[in-house]
């Protein structure tokens, strides 16, 4: 069977599993996950023998250090993949639940009734804790769920989606509910993306150039976000040692994730204040500071901030600083140049915030908070499929209810439309 077919064959099984899904009980998806979970722990060996071959063939071909990170599997975060099914489990089912319901006129009973959105190809890079999520909340979702993982991560995505389909027939599921594509050929992406007919969504995760290529080239419809180009103001009425803690958070926790801070805007009556000791505090730990020349003038070892900067999103220890005059100035600064995925205020004043909050159109946008809890984890969704900037269907993190749908349930006694 050559790659074409194989990929055809496989969506059509993943449409037949998602009839099968759409109404699995939810005690039966809950012990497939827990399962699931059960599972991960005890094979830990073998999923870490798998990944070492993964990361030492990634090392000999070059990766860097970032997609490195991502890839590495360790007993910790194979435990934190399993307490990620778990808290699945333990979540509400979304499926069946009666979003609104009313009467008309002529008796009829609308019912607004969530259900899966179907077949659910995700497309990833790197790191393989994406096919556990992914898996998982698609299939507690009631989801037939296909994964593409990046070549770097093959041997590792193999043995998770191994566990994880043993777990799912065990709790009585079809085998298709949780299907990896295992091929390194391009063609196999180039296929599943033309299978308009059995695949209902596609959800690309990793770098710009990987979602802009699925978005083009894709006749299934696609959620995806391009870049975390995300922002953190601080206030002239900010606490400034809040801020430095959050502002540290935001950068240097994990710079090479989409959620980390990759501009800073200072107002300018704090800025001669804050901007010294803190940018030193960067510094100590690798940061490579460009700045405005404002922030030149106060510090003035920082490099030159280019236009291209502020577009950037470095994924790096580099950090672009803009003084700004007001608010207003800051809020044209994200509208202009910010991704639309995380921004952020630190300030005390109450009516600074709430302008904030409500002016800023990013998918989520925090006042004294960093903006690394973008994540589904954090949110408290157990994991995530990925983070949405779309305007439309989701946005944020990605768990149980934004990987559904609706239909109108309707009951009638007899009527007819005159």
């Amino acid at each position: 069977m050559d790659v074409e077919q194989m990929i055809v064959s496989l969506c059509q099984a993943a449409k037949k599993a998602a009839r099968t899904l759409a109404t699995a009980p939810t005690p039966i998806k809950n012990q497939a996950l827990l399962q699931a979970a059960t599972r991960l722990r005890q094979n830990s060996g073998t999923l870490l023998a798998a990944n070492l071959q993964d990361v030492e063939a990634g090392r000999k071909n070059g990766l860097s250090s970032a997609m490195l990170d991502r890839l590495t599997l360790t007993e910790a975060r194979i435990d934190a993949m399993a307490k990620g099914l778990e808290i699945i489990a333990d979540l509400p089912d979304p499926v069946g639940e009666t979003m609104m319901q009313w009467r008309r006129p002529n008796g009829l009973e609308i019912g607004q009734v969530r259900i899966p959105l179907g077949v659910v190809g995700v497309i990833y890079e790197a790191r393989p804790n994406v096919t556990a999520d992914a898996a998982g909340l698609g299939l507690k979702a009631g989801n037939a769920v296909i994964l593409k993982g990046g070549s770097e991560a093959f041997r590792t995505n193999s043995a998770i989606t191994d566990t994880l389909t043993a777990a799912a027939v065990e709790a009585g599921l079809p085998e298709a509910a949780i299907q990896l594509i295992r091929s390194t050929d391009r063609q196999a992406v180039a296929t599943l993306l033309r299978q308009e007919r059995f695949v209902d969504v596609i959800i690309p995760r990793g770098g710009e150039e990987l979602i802009r290529a699925v978005t083009e080239r894709s006749a299934v419809p696609v959620i995806q976000h391009f870049s975390g180009v995300c922002q953190t103001y601080v206030d002239a009425e900010a606490d400034l040692q809040k801020a430095a803690r959050i502002c540290m958070n935001a950068k240097v926790q994990r710079p090479w994730v989409c959620n980390a801070m990759e501009n800073l805007l200072v107002h300018e009556s704090v800025a001669t204040q804050f901007l010294p000791p803190f940018l030193a505090e960067l510094e100590k730990v690798g940061v490579e500071i460009r700045g405005c020349e404002r922030t030149r003038r106060i510090v003035p070892q920082v490099k030159a901030a280019t236009e291209e900067d502020w577009r950037t999103e470095y994924l790096d220890l580099i950090l672009s600083v803009k003084v700004v005059n007001s608010l207003d100035e800051a809020l044209d600064f994200i509208s202009t140049y910010g991704s639309g995925l995380a921004d952020a205020i630190i300030s005390e004043n109450y009516s600074q915030v709430r302008r904030f909050l409500n002016e800023v159109d990013s998918a989520t946008v925090y006042a004294n908070a960093s903006t690394r809890f973008t994540d589904g984890f954090e949110f408290g969704f157990g994991a995530e499929v990925g983070i949405s900037t779309n305007r439309l269907h989701a946005r944020g993190p990605m768990g149980l209810r934004e990987l559904t749908t609706y239909k109108y349930i309707i009951h009638g006694d007899g009527q007819i439309r005159g």
